[in-house]
């Protein structure tokens, strides 16, 4: 299935490892131009020389860095028309009344005022050409809270809302806003979480209905479909890919 996606630029923040990765991947499989950010210079630029990406170094949690970074990859690759806002996690922890006001903050600044700021600069040009794709990848956390993960809770349903009014705005426009809710996918943070790769394969046998870890190439087949011409009349939606452990309706 071709995809339409050859000669479209990307940007896939996060993307030196993990689920940004294989995204990138993804998406340069189909003919795309890709720059992958990321925090760390050195594994940016091993991964960009790998997989035949265009990396930059970039921290999320500083917003002055947003429009330097769309002006560095326009110039280099030209306007861009996939948007794949993808950061890391914010940390976890049992009580959820003791993260300190530090983590409140930043988990805001990345969850959700850098994509914002990204949107501003970039929804723009994809109206006026008229065509455009942004997905953001978030978590369960947006719609089912887990225990853990509070500032996952309390953030990621935000970025979920803004995506539905920003999408009735831009749907005429042949721009599309998406997000994706991952499951347990085989990542360093979950193999680091659960201890071990083994005890991780374990846990997803005995709770998860597919009897299996996610991969990141079950998360980057989903998002390079919803960043299709054949997508273009999916937008405002969230798609959740968990191997049906998510019980809400």
């Amino acid at each position: 299935m071709d995809l339409g996606l050859r000669d479209r630029v990307a940007l896939v923040t996060g993307g030196s490892k993990g689920m940004g990765r294989g995204i990138a991947e993804a998406l340069i499989a189909e003919g795309a131009r890709v720059a992958i950010a990321s925090r760390s210079a050195d594994r940016i630029r091993a991964t960009a020389e790998e997989i035949d990406a265009t990396g930059y170094e970039f921290d999320s949690a500083d917003l002055d860095a947003v429009g330097p970074l769309v002006d560095r990859v326009e110039a280099d690759l030209g306007p861009i028309d996939v948007y794949i806002a993808n950061t890391g996690g914010p940390p976890a922890n049992a009580d959820p009344l003791a993260f300190t006001r530090e983590q409140w903050e930043d988990a805001h600044r990345t969850l959700i005022l850098s994509p914002m700021a990204f949107l501003e600069r970039l929804l723009p040009g994809m109206r006026e050409r008229g065509w455009g794709r942004v997905v953001a990848i978030e978590g369960l956390a947006a719609y089912e809270p887990i225990d853990s993960l509070q500032l996952s809770n309390a953030y990621r349903a935000g970025v979920v809302g803004a995506f539905k009014v920003l999408a009735r705005r831009v749907a005429a426009d042949g721009v599309t806003l998406n997000t994706i809710h991952p499951g347990s996918i085989a990542t360093d943070r979950v193999i680091d979480t659960s201890g071990s790769r083994e005890a991780a394969e374990a846990d997803a046998r005995k709770r998860i209905p597919a009897a299996r870890l996610g991969t990141v190439e079950d998360i980057a087949a989903a998002v390079a479909f919803l960043c299709s011409d054949r997508a273009g009349y999916i937008t405002g939606t969230t798609l959740t890919v968990d191997g049906g452990v998510s019980r809400s309706v």
